[in-house]
């Protein structure tokens, strides 16, 4: 699934292809809302939530998109061959004079007033990304369920929303914290999450989603998809397990050693060898 800093981004070139225009065409092709017109009408602008997009019209309305697995918004110039897959995937189209949006196998597609879209996302947690982000309620809402464990709470929006499977292993990664851990018993929650934000903000304004600080494949992460390569700090072989309820479980990855309950290690200790990645972002 998307993370939440592909969501700000796919937002924020949106919003600058859409921003006050008006749609020359604009099309829904789901079930729903397949008699739903939005030719003619004029963009507010495009925001992320979390993981959700909303598309605001000037009157009044909103468009809710969310990726899930697999979905995704391309742009292209007018007259651009569109290159995001089969045409039977297209579910969005939103065209102006300039530009073609269209949305791939996009997934909860629906339109509210915007006055409402709360209906829609009021259920989510702070945004990590947003502008009105709010560490004390987050961690209000994480401390609530004290025997959660905190690699699954952290992938709960409602708690806080925008993180995803990649940002939670590196984040507890960097901070040391075993996924299995109880949320109670983080000795530094909020530090866990403000790490794991500034990791996502290091990565908002680009496609690639590096949290060592290298951009080169194969070292552009820290334990994420590096299960039996050995942890670049202690060497030990990276581990992978299934976590979560089931039928929502979710691939883990962590160092047994330096993340062992027992012995949480500095985040911005170095193991000093040549080829080591580059300083975490926000490392001092």
């Amino acid at each position: 699934m998307p993370e939440g800093d592909t969501v700000w981004l796919a937002a924020k070139r949106m919003n600058t292809a859409l921003a006050g225009q008006t749609l020359r065409r604009g099309e829904l092709r789901v079930p729903q809302l397949a008699a739903t017109d939005l030719t003619g009408r004029t963009v507010a602008g495009v925001v992320p939530r979390g993981k959700h997009m909303l598309t605001r019209f000037t009157d009044g309305w909103t468009l809710r998109t969310h990726y899930r697995m697999d979905g995704s918004w391309h742009i292209y110039r007018k007259g651009a061959r569109w290159r995001g897959g089969p045409a039977f995937s297209i579910r969005a189209i939103l065209a102006t004079d300039q530009w073609d949006c269209v949305g791939y196998r996009l997934h909860d597609v629906a339109m509210v007033r915007t006055e409402h879209e709360d209906q829609v996302v009021g259920h989510l947690g702070p945004d990590v990304l947003g502008p009105d982000w709010d560490l004390d309620e987050a961690l209000r809402r994480l401390r609530s369920h004290p025997d959660e464990q905190i690699g699954v709470a952290i992938l709960d929006q409602r708690n806080l929303c925008g993180p995803g499977n990649l940002y939670k292993v590196e984040g507890l990664f960097v901070c040391g914290v075993h996924p299995w851990m109880r949320v109670a018993d983080v000795e530094d929650l909020s530090g866990l999450v403000e790490r794991t934000r500034s990791l996502m903000l290091a990565n908002r304004d680009r496609p690639e989603q590096s949290t060592t600080g290298d951009l080169r494949r194969g070292r552009d992460h820290w334990v994420y998809g590096r299960k039996d390569r050995p942890c670049y700090r202690c060497g030990t072989p990276i581990l992978r397990g299934d976590q979560g309820p089931d039928l929502q479980e979710r691939i883990t990855y962590w160092c047994p050693t330096c993340q062992a309950t027992d012995a949480p290690v500095d985040p911005t200790a170095r193991t000093g060898e040549p080829d080591h990645p580059a300083p975490l972002p926000g490392a001092h």
